[in-house]
């Protein structure tokens, strides 16, 4: 997910001149990348899993390591920025990105989940200190009265990134040739896992090549130097609120974090849970609509595979249920939340938004529900369907969470952007509580939770004090 862009003045975004259509399209490049290392952790998570032999709350650590680092990395990152500059953070950024990327052949060839999870904290530490390099770029790439539309076309690359990855990543993790798949099952299982853990090389090697391609690109570029993020003047002349001493002297603030807090948790522990949600429902049979869907997007996506030397069969739909048709689902579930993003932008515009979140956030707690009181197929669709609602979450609850912070609006945002840490918090207790508590149909419960929480803070929770 893209961090919140701060806006700038009219003055600072005309004083940039020339052409931007070459930086705009870097940038563009740089948030579709964002969404699919993230996402592709979806489909990581299931398939190390099973290489490394780990129970369900073992294997989160693949997100814990990766979006602990947007809490440890945050401020770290703006003192970085300050040393070398922006246009060399983003170099630095997508460099340390290739470096954790490469950590993936070691780690496949020992089959050492610590290695793993070394490459997965390099790509997150990566992906925090680009963010706060190409967010303020988006800001002034052009005219001030263009910059939502620049923001939405950089969120809506960040989803479309974040819904291709888990199609291409099960292609590649979970796909093969059904000769391949016969023959690995008729290996001794430590030969066998052996040769699985080896799959994951290749895309890790191509995007730490890419990477590196991009950082070249980006060095080459020219790009506006900031010195330093321009500010609204209502800002500029804001003045401490009387009897405030800091951010968190605001109650709906302190409450914001939490909702962002639980809105990452939320959105990444149902992504990352889905295959394994419906492995646990035994779906021996598809629907035809989820066979036609497979078959479609797999026939559609084998062109990205080959990319990478690759050329699996398409999906099989017949055996029920399998991680590769989870992989559709995953990005299913991403999908929905781009054309809900895509669709929110006028709706946003039309309705009050409050409004829309209390609708969202209800419908959230329903379905997750609904989808533990249920089984099979159904199940598991009500959960993808979540995607949907998890949309415009995140663009409605920040600046009810900043409203009236004045001169501490910027303290409050960057609180809320190391809420972002609740995608490293909120899965491993998932996986806790399935692997302890009873299974995955309980461990749901927390997504549901987590959304009755977002409701409160919509219905009442924003309310400035």
């Amino acid at each position: 997910m893209a961090a919140p862009i701060t806006t700038s003045s009219p003055t600072a975004a005309t004083a940039t001149t020339g052409s931007y259509f070459v930086p705009m399209a870097a940038m563009t490049a740089l948030f579709f990348l964002f969404g699919a290392v993230t996402n592709f952790n979806d489909v990581l998570m299931p398939y190390l899993k099973d290489v490394c032999q780990l129970t369900d709350f073992e294997s989160t650590a693949v997100q814990s390591a990766f979006f602990g680092a947007y809490f440890l990395m945050s401020l770290p990152a703006g003192r970085i920025l300050e040393k070398v500059g922006y246009k060399r953070g983003i170099v630095l950024g997508l460099l340390i990105m290739a470096c954790g990327a490469l950590l993936f052949i070691p780690a496949a060839n020992t089959q050492a989940f610590g290695l793993f999870l070394a490459g997965l904290a390099a790509l997150g530490a990566g992906v925090t200190l680009l963010q706060v390099a190409a967010n303020p770029y988006v800001a002034v790439l052009g005219p001030a009265r263009q910059a939502a539309s620049r923001v939405s076309i950089v969120g809506v690359a960040n989803n479309l990134g974040g819904t291709l990855s888990p199609l291409v990543g099960g292609l590649l993790l979970f796909g093969g040739s059904a000769v391949l798949k016969a023959r690995l099952a008729a290996l001794p299982t430590a030969q066998r896992l052996a040769e699985e853990s080896a799959l994951v090389k290749t895309p890790y090697l191509g995007l730490a090549i890419f990477l590196a391609v991009l950082a070249g690109v980006f060095f080459l570029l020219k790009l506006p130097e900031i010195d330093s993020i321009p500010v609204d003047e209502t800002e500029a002349v804001a003045a401490p609120v009387a009897g405030r001493r800091s951010a968190l002297d605001f109650r709906h603030l302190v409450l914001g974090i939490g909702a962002i807090f639980l809105y990452v948790g939320v959105e990444v522990g149902l992504g990352s849970f889905l295959i394994r949600y419906g492995e646990a429902q035994g779906i021996t049979q598809l629907s035809s609509f989820t066979q036609q869907l497979v078959r479609g997007l797999s026939a559609a996506t084998s062109w990205a595979a080959a990319l990478f030397g690759q050329a699996p069969d398409p999906i099989d739909t017949t055996a029920g249920f399998t991680k590769a048709v989870g992989a559709v689902l995953v990005a299913s579930y991403w999908f929905g939340s781009m054309i809900g993003r895509i669709v929110g932008i006028p709706l946003l515009r039309r309705f009050n938004d409050r409004f829309l979140l209390v609708g969202v956030c209800t419908m959230g707690v329903g379905l997750v529900l609904a989808s533990v009181l249920m089984a099979g197929e159904t199940a598991l669709w009500l959960i993808v369907l979540c995607g949907l609602m998890n949309s415009i979450i995140w663009p409605v609850i920040f600046p009810l969470a900043i409203k009236g912070l004045g001169a501490f609006t910027k303290q409050g945002s960057s609180y809320l952007i190391m809420a972002i840490v609740g995608g490293a918090i909120i899965p491993p207790l998932m996986g806790f509580i399935a692997t302890n508590g009873g299974g995955l149909r309980i461990a749901f419960i927390i997504p549901a939770l987590c959304y009755a929480y977002l409701l409160f803070y919509a219905v009442s929770g924003y309310r400035v004090r």
